[in-house]
């Protein structure tokens, strides 16, 4: 019984040691970044703009320059019919971060290492850093939230 106590004595410290290593590293990293603004955007479809892809309009939601670059956020609505001479292009993001949300319709893509996977509106995934992948196809209706760290990022073609 005294063994078990004096472990959990450890384990307690250490995690405390943990927790406060967290924090000054998490106080730092604030201390280098610009001050955060506070943003709002409501959806206006005029805001939906060419993008990346010709396949699709854009609306950014101010998140870049709220955050000195730090993030990136915008709704993708798809503007075509699914065309695989087109769209099916392997590439990869040169980025820290990417989350994406499925807001309507569905989006496929088959991503290196995982395989093919079909996400519906209420879906989410995060591609980490550099995996390459694949559209394989998407609903007419489509429309995704992506999520990018930073807010400049190089998108790399595999064709």
């Amino acid at each position: 019984m005294a063994k078990a106590k004096r472990k959990t004595k450890a384990t307690r410290a250490r995690s405390k040691k943990s927790k406060k290593k967290t924090a000054a590293k998490s106080a730092a990293r604030a201390k280098t970044r610009k001050p955060q603004r506070f943003v709002i955007s409501h959806h206006r479809e005029e805001d939906f703009d060419q993008g990346l892809r010709p396949y699709s309009a854009y609306r950014d939601l101010g998140i870049a320059p709220a955050t000195g670059g730090m993030v990136q956020a915008h709704v993708i609505r798809m503007t075509k019919p699914f065309s695989a001479e087109e769209v099916a292009i392997p590439h990869y993001h040169d980025v820290d971060f990417q989350m994406v949300y499925v807001l309507k319709g569905w989006f496929r893509s088959e991503f290196e290492g995982q395989g093919a996977h079909t996400f519906h509106a209420g879906s989410c995934w995060i591609q980490p850093p550099r995996i390459k992948h694949t559209v394989l196809g998407y609903s007419d209706d489509c429309e995704l939230l992506e999520i990018v760290l930073p807010a400049e990022f190089e998108t790399v073609t595999l064709r």
